[in-house]
């Protein structure tokens, strides 16, 4: 009795130790030392969803509208980019007769536009001669009339105009000219700032951005590819740097200035800023932003103009005229494009395929609005504080209470996470994780659940170890499932064997102490066994180096033929990667043989009073080792019977020969297996083709033909220099001695 009091102790004092264990790993999680990826991803789909639900509301938001360069637009105006002169149209009729407060374009003016004048003139001298003194005295004049970059930029002059660009990070890859930057990393004198940093830029003509303002439009791509937030500022060569969405808005409120606010209280090296206010006489505007200088994307809508969240004008009417000022003035317009062809498409938790000027109207909805998602500073510290409180209560209790008890708890526990969560993040605009706190729940019940289970189920696991003795264990728990279908008398079946054999080990034994062969073989044993086991495979044996294994029992399995082949197969690919391991320890490579075949065989509980084993006996068995040990002949890792091919339909195999092996005298034709069916390449189908022209040729005795077949494909498969060596050789011997009149083409093997 105090044994049993002493062991349930002992467990319920193991259980506390695993919850706070999990605890541990949670905690590490949250202050970084070991970040999970998962716990991250999880992060982002609870964030998602919240984003979905709200985008599943959506208002127009007047303020801002979205000239579009569609599908209509490109096809009633041309592809784009489009001349000069019509950008130019767009913006005066924006302006001077719509009245709005700011055109913002989302697109790049990096190309200079070429001159249509001075090429028609040129053309006009091929005709004319005579005139070329006169053309060449207006080509300036001419050039300048029609410098449609320059007529663009005497629009833009002294109208609220705002062009986009991008950012980038390769250091080579700067092109145009950059805005005025808001202020530069010397001004902050000792005051640290992150934000995110930038080694290029590809932006507008310095003839056009010298007359407008300007923003980058790059947003932050997270690492499952959506775009969840975007940089509010950015720095490059030391100057920082405003988005599109900022300076549009602050052209749109006549440019107030720029303050960096840092917060109350903390050293020069916190590195974040409290918010970035907007100030002049008539603005007062403060915007919070996330350390790194970022801001959240609030997705209004699901995008689009059919998605409900902004207006979309075609670009196409804007140039027709006859719009209704009434509807335009004082409005914010981007000028954008949601056609597929100009690749501006994002990303995004609410559409996987989402116009990125609407990105940009959403970040001016939530500024204009004041209404800002925030993860704060003090995000962490929380997180901490409540990963510590759970795990540790539910540590302490789970281990008292009863199942349907710890559920409850569990439940309970996880449900208030989430409302406090959701809470906060609806009402309060917080965005705090909690999906390692769910994680965490859940890992301390179902390793108490689990333990439970363990626990009474010690009774049926003691049955199942006297089953352990005979069979592989990983087979043992589909047994424990039904103990009276499995018997270990003796029986006949159609099973699969499997031999292999180390080539030349007793030279590699030669060559290692005692101790290092020891290591040694252990190291290849196990990592065959490993892949025998990963394929449902029974481990009959060890024979020095040798291993023997066999498919189908005791679990009968309609794929055991199947199965082995691909084990076989995996067994070379490991042999591969072992080789790099005894490589780096100075010891000899191995290779190794693998003969697979299918057949009728005995298979039991089979041995002495002494020691029993359970075990495979018969011809079929025979045959399998028998070739194992032909596979060197044919310099090829695996070699399968007749039976084993016909039983695996979804496998490609290459037929090596027809062989009458000692103890038989029927032929077999054996065969080195390829790969799965769907696996196997063109090139290897072709060298396959190849090789079964050969054969038949070879067979047929034209030696010449078949001799011409082989070398086109030892021309495409130079790695199988024993099998090509081998075939060459037999047509050399026969075209100087013929084989007999009654020759079967069956090689004879008089040795084991």
């Amino acid at each position: 009795m105090a044994i049993k009091s002493w062991r349930k102790l002992a467990g319920k004092a193991f259980r506390i130790l695993m919850g706070f264990m999990f605890t541990a790993v949670a905690v590490a999680h949250v202050l970084g030392y070991a970040p999970s990826e998962v716990v991250k991803r999880l992060d982002y789909l609870i964030y998602d969803v919240r984003l979905k639900a709200d985008a599943r509301k959506p208002e127009i938001d007047p303020r801002v509208i979205i000239v579009d360069i569609d599908e209509k637009s490109l096809g009633e105006v041309g592809r784009w980019p489009w001349s000069r002169d019509v950008v130019a149209n767009m913006v005066t009729e924006l302006t001077d007769k719509l009245g709005v407060a700011v055109v913002a374009f989302d697109v790049v003016f990096a190309e200079p536009q070429a001159s249509d004048a001075l090429p028609a003139l040129d053309k006009l001298l091929t005709v004319q001669p005579e005139l070329k003194q006169a053309i060449e005295t207006l080509k300036p004049d001419i050039a300048m009339a029609f410098d449609r970059d320059r007529q663009l930029a005497e629009v833009l002059e002294g109208r609220p105009v705002v062009l986009g660009y991008y950012l980038n990070q390769d250091p080579t890859a700067v092109s145009g000219a950059l805005p005025q930057a808001l202020f530069k990393r010397s001004q902050l004198g000792d005051l640290a700032l992150d934000s995110t940093t930038w080694q290029g830029y590809g932006a507008n003509l310095p003839v056009l951005q010298r007359n407008a303002e300007g923003g980058y439009f790059n947003p932050m791509v997270d690492e499952d590819g959506s775009v969840r937030s975007i940089p509010l500022i950015a720095e490059y060569d030391g100057a920082f740097y405003q988005s599109f969405a900022l300076a549009t808005l602050r052209r749109a409120l006549g440019n107030p200035q720029l303050i960096p606010v840092f917060p109350d209280g903390v050293g020069d090296d916190y590195g974040a800023l409290e918010m970035v206010a907007l100030r002049s006489p008539e603005i007062e505007l403060d915007i919070p932003v996330e350390r790194g200088l970022l801001t959240r994307v609030h997705y209004r809508a699901t995008g689009g103009p059919d998605g409900g969240g902004y207006r979309y004008v075609s670009a196409s009417d804007v140039l027709a005229g006859g719009l209704d000022p009434t509807e335009f003035e004082g409005r914010i317009v981007l000028v954008g494009t949601t056609a597929p062809g100009l690749l501006d498409l994002r990303s995004t938790p609410v559409s996987p395929v989402y116009p990125g000027v609407e990105v940009h109207a959403n970040v001016l909805s939530a500024m204009l609005d004041g209404e800002y998602k925030m993860k704060p500073e003090y995000a962490q510290g929380l997180l901490f504080i409540t990963v510590l409180a759970v795990g540790g209560i539910l540590s302490l209790l789970m281990p008292i209470l009863s199942p349907t008890w710890s559920l409850l708890v569990a439940v309970l526990v996880a449900a208030s996470s989430v409302a406090i969560n959701s809470y906060l993040y609806f009402e309060a605009n917080l965005v705090l994780p909690v999906a390692v706190v769910l994680l965490l729940v859940l890992a301390i019940f179902m390793f108490d659940v689990a333990y439970g289970y363990l626990a009474e189920s010690r009774s049926k696991r003691q049955m199942v170890d006297l089953f352990g003795e005979y069979v592989a264990p990983e087979l043992v728990t589909e047994m424990a499932d039904d103990p009276k279908s499995y018997s270990m008398e003796g029986e006949s079946r159609e099973l699969t064997v499997l031999f292999s054999d180390v080539r030349g080990f007793t030279t590699i034994s030669e060559s290692l102490e005692p101790n290092e062969l020891r290591e040694y073989i252990n190291e290849y044993l196990t990592v065959m066994s490993e892949i025998i086991r990963a394929h449902r495979g029974t481990l009959d044996k060890y024979i020095g180096d040798a291993i023997m294994a066999f498919w189908g029992a005791p679990i009968a399995d309609a794929d055991h033929a199947t199965l082995a082949t691909k084990a076989a197969m995996a067994m070379q690919d490991e042999a591969v990667r072992l080789n790099e391991r005894l490589k780096a320890r100075k010891w000899p490579e191995l290779a190794i043989g693998v003969g697979v075949n299918t057949g009728q065989m005995r298979v039991g509980d089979m041995g002495s009073k002494i020691r029993r084993a359970y075990t495979v006996m018969g011809d079929a068995v025979n045959l399998g080792s028998r070739l194992e040990g032909i596979t060197k002949t044919y310099g090829v890792g695996v070699i399968v019977g007749e039976n084993t091919k016909a039983v695996c339909p979804d496998l490609v195999f290459q037929e090596l020969d027809a062989v009458r092996v000692k103890g038989k005298n029927e032929p077999v034709f054996i065969y080195a297996p390829l790969g799965e069916r769907s696996a196997v390449s063109e090139q290897q189908l072709k060298c396959l083709g190849l090789w079964e022209t050969m054969l038949k040729q070879f067979k047929a005795q034209q030696w010449d033909e078949a001799k011409a077949s082989l070398d086109a494909w030892f021309a495409l498969a130079p790695e199988f220099t024993v099998l090509y060596a081998l075939y060459t050789a037999r047509i050399e011997h026969f075209k100087v001695s013929p084989p007999p009149e009654n020759w079967d083409g069956v090689t004879q093997f008089d040795t084991k």
